[in-house]
């Protein structure tokens, strides 16, 4: 169950940033988008836990003369737990400087 409970945070990881990449943002609605974002991935089935979290310094340096933009990869930090039949697995997606992508991984608590 261990594999399966792992497979599923990937799964749930990978529709989380393909889902809302590209929505617009601004400073004023950030806390909303990270809102929707956490209830939706807690919509999904076997998701215990949650978080989600926009970088506020990155997304002031991308705001447009209209004052907001596009979600990118690099502001998001997503973490969530899920659990099946007792196995649990935790992922985080975050932002890796040194290859310029966000990568999804397996995290220990």
């Amino acid at each position: 169950m261990k594999e399966i409970a792992a497979f599923e945070v990937g799964i749930k990881l990978g529709a989380l940033f393909h889902q809302f990449t590209g929505m617009p943002v601004n400073l004023e609605n950030a806390d909303i988008v990270e809102k929707a974002m956490k209830s939706c991935i807690l919509l999904q089935p076997h998701v215990i836990d949650a978080e989600v979290r926009i970088d506020r310094t990155k997304l002031l340096e991308k705001l447009s003369k209209f004052n907001y933009c596009s979600l990118e990869g690099d502001m998001i930090y997503a973490r969530v737990e899920v659990e099946i039949e007792g196995s649990r697995a935790v992922g985080v997606l975050e932002w890796d400087s040194e290859k310029k992508y966000p990568l999804m991984k397996l995290v220990t608590e």
